[in-house]
């Protein structure tokens, strides 16, 4: 038996992977920075494309927060960093 077809093991991964993938990039609305501005900040830092960044910062504008990016804790972290570097609002969660 293989480690995948262990069930022991296969829902110690699955723990790990969700827990993972469970963290998020928060970016927070504010009435300073332009659209433009946020979206070609998602675009640079997040790798969204541009129609994805756009989307993400009209919701981040009428619901005052949006989650952005998922995924493990360094990485939304490095990414918080260069965002607020820019002066925009963001935390992980």
């Amino acid at each position: 038996m293989s480690f995948a077809e262990n069930p022991f093991y296969q829902e110690d991964f699955d723990l790990l992977t969700e827990t993972e993938l469970e963290h998020k990039l928060i970016v927070h609305n504010d009435e300073v920075n332009t659209f433009d501005f946020v979206a070609e900040t998602l675009v640079k830092i997040c790798k969204h494309s541009w129609e994805q960044a756009e989307q993400c910062t009209y919701i981040i504008h009428h619901k005052g927060k949006y989650a952005v990016k998922h995924g493990n804790m360094d990485r939304l972290r490095a990414m918080k960093d260069a965002i607020t570097e820019r002066g925009i609002s963001a935390t992980v969660e």
